[in-house]
């Protein structure tokens, strides 16, 4: 059906969730079973972990998950520069959600330039 990976990560204002990976059969695809997923990383990322954020990277190409992950309440933060390498070598997106604790938003106000790989936090 489907899976996904996520964990808790930095420090200070950027405590945060992070999503690894979340994968769905294409049998299983357009059932909510994403939504289910991401909803209970989100759920364990304010009750278990008090984090301000989730974030996760895309292909900036997905357009596909690019919107999906729109859906769910997900904004582009930052683009990573050459963040996947290889034969396919592509930028990333850096998108999150902001939770409860973080009251004003602030780890979703979008930089206004593109980083690279290696000037990420975590």
């Amino acid at each position: 059906m489907g899976y996904m990976l996520g964990k808790a990560e930095g420090e200070g204002k950027l405590w945060h969730g992070h999503v690894s990976a979340v994968t769905v059969a294409p049998q299983y695809r357009r059932l909510g079973l994403a939504r289910t997923l991401m909803d209970d990383l989100e759920e364990k990322c304010v009750s278990v972990y008090n984090n301000y954020f989730v974030d996760l990277f895309v292909r900036a190409s997905n357009t596909l998950a690019i919107q999906m992950y729109e859906k769910f309440g997900y904004r582009c933060y930052r683009r990573v520069l050459g963040y996947y390498s290889g034969e396919d070598a592509e930028d990333a997106l850096d998108m999150r959600k902001a939770l409860p604790r973080d009251v004003q938003k602030e780890s979703v106000v979008p930089l206004d330039h593109p980083i690279r790989p290696e000037d990420l936090e975590w």
